[in-house]
């Protein structure tokens, strides 16, 4: 990655990428995202029974 780093009265104001970097760098905040509502959710779920993937199926009336 080479961003190139533009300043305006001194300081540091923008920075361009490569489009490529760019969307890497995109799909890494949604990775990020991701995971973090994951964790919301692991916590949220903390002590809720659970049923067995079988239960579920069925319980949907869904077929394997």
């Amino acid at each position: 990655m080479k961003p190139q780093v533009l300043e305006k009265n001194g300081k540091k104001e923008f920075v361009v990428l490569s489009w490529d970097d760019y969307m890497r760098i995109q799909e890494m905040l949604e990775d990020y995202e991701d995971l973090k509502e994951l964790r919301r959710a692991k916590e949220e779920a903390k002590g809720q029974k659970t049923i067995t993937f079988e239960k579920a199926v069925k319980s949907l009336k869904l077929k394997k």
